[in-house]
């Protein structure tokens, strides 16, 4: 059951478009918020897609079915019908998926693994360990289709952008930016510290859903060896 929450302060971003602002900084708790909201707004608001955030939530509607009237805008029916939905306690099965990530960590994959280490004082094994450790929430999809930042970093892992970005970091790198950790889903350029990289593909654009991870789902991070390595990357990629 999602208990009734007030609704945030929200403001027209397009025609089609509405954003409801629940607060300014990234946290686990906040960001919980947002996620129990559209759950609750998939649920009982048909026809609204939902695009969550770290701290906001985008709704994307069909304007010719939220008409204005003589006494409300567009956005101003979406945003009622939105206060409604919040306000009532509804039951909603939300059960997040839970997703595990192998990654070959260091090397050429990770270059920068003990550049990590050294910020964290720890060694690469045990930066290693830590990062498996985590239980990580992926808080958003943004930057790239497909790229998830995740929540759940332990904080002695924190390490600062590189100073100079690289041109191209391959797909599939797994990587530290401040407080985040997110995975690299094509070959881009990139300013975090790469740790490791993953086998897996995080987006393909001919799969029924393209990315691998969605908002809210769980990840846990696997080591494994070269070996590993090269056979998950030699399997076709339905099967891996």
């Amino acid at each position: 059951m999602i208990s009734p929450s007030p609704m945030p302060p929200w403001e027209p971003l397009a025609e089609d478009a509405l954003l409801l602002r629940f607060g300014e900084v990234i946290d686990a708790a906040l960001n919980a918020r947002v996620h129990a909201a559209a759950a609750l707004l998939r649920h009982q608001l048909h026809g609204v897609e939902c695009v969550p955030a770290y701290a906001s939530l985008l709704l994307r509607f069909e304007p010719a079915q939220w008409e204005p009237t003589a006494h409300a805008s567009s956005w101003q029916r979406v945003a009622e019908a939105v206060r409604a939905v919040l306000q009532m306690p509804v039951p909603v099965q939300e059960n997040p998926r839970e997703v595990e990530l192998p990654v070959l960590y260091g090397g050429d994959c990770g270059p920068d693994l003990a550049t990590v280490a050294s910020y964290a004082g720890l060694s690469e094994a045990e930066v290693v360990a830590r990062h498996c450790a985590g239980r990580y929430r992926v808080a958003m999809l943004g930057f790239a289709p497909g790229f998830p930042y995740l929540l759940g970093l332990d904080p002695a892992l924190a390490s600062p952008r590189r100073a100079k970005p690289r041109l191209s970091v391959p797909a599939g790198s797994v990587a530290i930016g401040g407080q985040q950790t997110g995975v690299y889903p094509q070959a881009l350029p990139g300013g975090w510290q790469v740790i490791g990289r993953t086998p897996l593909s995080l987006f393909d654009m001919r799969a029924e859903s393209p990315a691998r991870l969605c908002p809210g789902d769980g990840v846990r991070f696997r080591a494994i060896d070269q070996a590993e390595f090269a056979r998950l990357s030699a399997m076709p990629e339905a099967d891996r």
